[in-house]
């Protein structure tokens, strides 16, 4: 028996099986724009890197990211509600404050870090960077890290230590610093880097462990007086600032606090979804563009597997506790 072409494609179309349902809501995901929420105020790191990553996102996934803000109390506020959220197009720029350190910090957490999400990617590591008031500094006359170890020895609850949040790792290489070198110094706690480096810039405050991107633009500017790195290596984007371990004597030694961020959806979030945003952010990550963005601000791009970043996330909190009870870091 011989076929037309037309029968032949009538054929066709009958025995066509039907799309699955999971095949036809990944193929129309997103169907609309997606809200990346920084746990943060504007200005910091957090901040900064969800701007960096968005519109690439955006190209790749063919659908608006728009970064939204919810920040306090470390971090907590906006994560809970990513963890919350079940609308399939919210995701978090989480931290290793959000994600490792708060289970330590605090008696009890809005959100599970582990239950309540399902890690996509590392977005970027970076160094802290210790920064203080130069106005404040001439005053005291700090120069150098072991300056700042004498001064806050011989001036106990003087020195004003800004942070970007209970909890942050801002926060925590500082509750570091003060515990090894048994140093007093009063903990001002911010809804992010933004609002406290305005501060710190003002003469508001003495000191902040910051992350490096957000400021990079204020030392480069001399606003801010830059003393060492808190990595375990120098940093290439300020190869000249030695490390807290190398400047602050054998009081310091194995001093290391560096920070981390990541992209994260909530644990609801179909396994294809975010298989799918672990592809395009990583793919993105990868670009020499991006990366040279981030490398110029003193970020190194990440871009792994869910897999990687679990367990990345796994190992940092083990870290993390341990350094929450050698300091005796507390919620302010």
């Amino acid at each position: 028996m011989s076929f037309t072409r037309r029968q032949v494609a009538a054929l066709a179309g009958s025995l066509a099986l039907p799309a699955s349902p999971i095949a036809s809501a990944q193929a129309g995901w997103p169907s609309r724009p997606l809200r990346l929420i920084v746990p943060f105020a504007p200005g910091g790191t957090t901040d900064l890197l969800a701007r960096a990553l968005a519109p690439e996102l955006q190209q790749r996934l063919g659908q608006p990211v728009v970064v939204d803000n919810r920040a306090g109390a470390g971090g907590n506020i906006g994560a809970a509600e990513v963890a919350r959220a079940g609308d399939g197009h919210t995701l978090l720029m989480g931290t290793v404050g959000t994600h490792a350190i708060n289970a330590a910090l605090y008696p009890r957490l809005p959100y599970d870090p582990v239950k309540d999400f399902a890690p996509v990617t590392l977005v970027a590591a970076v160094p802290n960077v210790l920064v203080l008031n130069p106005a404040n500094a001439e005053r005291y006359g700090i120069r150098s890290v072991a300056d700042l170890v004498r001064v806050a020895h011989a001036n106990p609850g003087k020195l004003n230590m800004a942070s970007s949040g209970n909890g942050t790792s801002i926060h925590l290489a500082g509750e570091l610093f003060k515990s090894m070198t048994g140093s007093h110094m009063l903990h001002f706690p911010y809804r992010g880097s933004g609002p406290a480096l305005l501060d710190l810039v003002s003469g508001n405050m003495d000191l902040m462990f910051d992350n490096l991107p957000s400021a990079l633009p204020q030392i480069k500017a001399g606003k801010l007086l830059a003393l060492a790195v808190t990595s375990a290596r120098r940093s290439p984007a300020v190869p000249e600032l030695p490390t807290i371990a190398e400047a602050g004597g054998p009081a310091l030694k194995g001093y290391e606090a560096s920070s981390w961020f990541g992209l994260l959806a909530p644990a609801q979030q179909p396994a294809e979804q975010v298989a799918r945003l672990q592809r395009e952010a990583a793919a993105a990550l990868a670009t020499p563009a991006l990366r040279e963005r981030l490398a110029s601000q003193g970020a190194v791009a990440g871009g792994g597997t869910s897999a990687e970043f679990a367990a990345l996330i796994a190992a940092e909190t083990a870290k993390w506790a341990r350094v929450v009870k050698l300091s005796g870091a507390k919620v302010d």
